[in-house]
């Protein structure tokens, strides 16, 4: 590759559409962001996308943001994690008191790494290799919540137990903390199934030639943050 090339990569723009919060900005806001943008490329980092439905709010957002990505003119690469393995941040204060009450009992996802999605969308951003090209990103395995609980008390050595959430008790708490329609899109996304992110897919060992981190690993490199 010449000098050139390298430069003109390293100059590829990337947009998180995780960056802004679907709860705080507009379509206007990402459509100025992406047009502003130069380069000869692009990374978008969306989840629900695929879905297509415009209906739900959080899906909105991601397509929205990847229709603009896409009318933009630049190459780009569409990177789609599952759920975060750090969403069991979240969890911190029950974690510490021996009791996760969380919703969805029986609905598992393919957690995945930050750190995984964040090697992926770098590779796709040095190669063009990777235009054009729709990456979901996911772990290893399909974990349910007291999957990752009972995975948690293990790495802390300690036991930690599991309750599942009533929805309407999950509902209250989420509508305290986000605008109805998005805690809407989580119901249908998990309640309603409209989501799928149990399905494990190979993009981190296809595009940067390693497996994706398990959960027990991250949980044992974040140990320090649960105690």
């Amino acid at each position: 590759m010449s000098r050139k090339e390298n430069s003109d990569l390293a100059e590829r723009p990337f947009l998180a559409a995780l960056s802004e919060s679907p709860f705080e900005g507009g379509s206007d806001a990402r459509g100025s962001n992406i047009a502003g943008t130069a380069g000869s490329g692009a990374c978008v980092s969306g989840g629900s996308a695929e879905t297509g439905d415009r209906t739900n709010a959080v899906a909105r957002y991601m397509i929205d943001t990847e229709d603009a990505l896409r009318a933009s003119g630049l190459a780009w690469t569409m990177v789609r994690p599952r759920m975060f393995m750090t969403n069991a941040f979240q969890w911190l204060p029950m974690i510490r008191a021996g009791v996760v009450r969380a919703p969805w009992p029986d609905v598992p996802a393919a957690v995945v790494d930050p750190a995984d999605i964040a090697a992926v969308a770098a590779k796709a951003l040095v190669s063009t290799d990777h235009e054009g090209r729709v990456y979901p990103v996911t772990g290893p395995e399909g974990l349910r919540p007291g999957d990752r609980v009972r995975v948690l008390g293990e790495v802390l050595g300690r036991e930690i137990r599991y309750e599942a959430q009533p929805d309407d008790e999950a509902r209250a708490e989420m509508l305290a903390q986000m605008p109805e329609q998005y805690v809407d899109a989580f119901f249908s996304f998990y309640s309603g199934g409209k989501l799928d992110e149990a399905t494990v897919f190979p993009s981190v060992e296809e595009v940067t030639g390693r497996p994706p981190r398990t959960f027990a690993d991250w949980a044992r490199a974040n140990a320090a943050r649960f105690r």
